[in-house]
């Protein structure tokens, strides 16, 4: 093969990314992301089931692999800015070590692991560190992700993360108009799949 003959193919989902691809030519495909299923294995635990039945939708908040400087005060910011908002939210450990607190709060639930694809349409927004996994998981819960599509607010550098940049962002989630165009970006993700080319 000659020196830039080769084709490449993008797991990423153009909905996300059509304002780039007119740079990128002919040789490069774009077609959409790769999704395991598995919810369809998984047995969700009976706490967490009488938890997500005894209110509202929750707000996700996870960092997946994501080291955390100091994760009792990332928890800390996190069910304050909760209680402020007036939120019911879940906090997956993760690798980052959130999720110890002091005393237990009902408005919160702390989560070893889930399968995003169930747990994200049980929730009504999700607060991640912006792996490619979690938000290609997000976005096709119809979750609100991604302020370039106005969709998600403005990414918060983890050295930046404060409460109040954090309450901003839980309530800009909570926009209906947010809301209504992140069910708009999950139903033209519906037809994509990665895996069937």
């Amino acid at each position: 093969m000659a020196e830039g003959d080769s084709s490449t193919t993008h797991g990423g989902d153009p909905q996300l990314t059509r304002s780039a691809m007119h740079d990128w030519g002919p040789k490069i495909d774009v077609v959409g992301f790769c999704f395991l299923d598995l919810a369809s294995n998984y047995v969700p635990p009976e706490p967490l089931v009488k938890w997500l039945e005894a209110g509202d939708k929750p707000i996700y908040v996870g960092f997946g692999s994501l080291p955390v400087q100091d994760p009792a005060k990332m928890t800390e910011v996190i069910v304050k800015a909760l209680e402020i908002t007036g939120q019911r939210g879940i906090i997956n450990k993760g690798w980052g070590g959130l999720g110890t607190l002091a005393e237990p709060k009902d408005f919160v639930y702390l989560l070893d692991n889930c399968p995003h694809d169930l747990l994200f349409l049980q929730c009504k927004a999700v607060v991640h560190h912006g792996g490619a996994g979690t938000t290609a998981a997000g976005l096709k819960a119809a979750g609100d992700r991604v302020h370039a599509r106005g969709v998600g607010p403005l990414p918060i550098p983890v050295d930046q993360f404060s409460l109040r940049k954090l309450v901003e962002a839980i309530n800009f989630m909570m926009e209906p108009k947010v809301k209504e165009k992140a069910v708009e970006l999950a139903k033209a993700m519906e037809s994509e799949d990665g895996f069937n080319m």
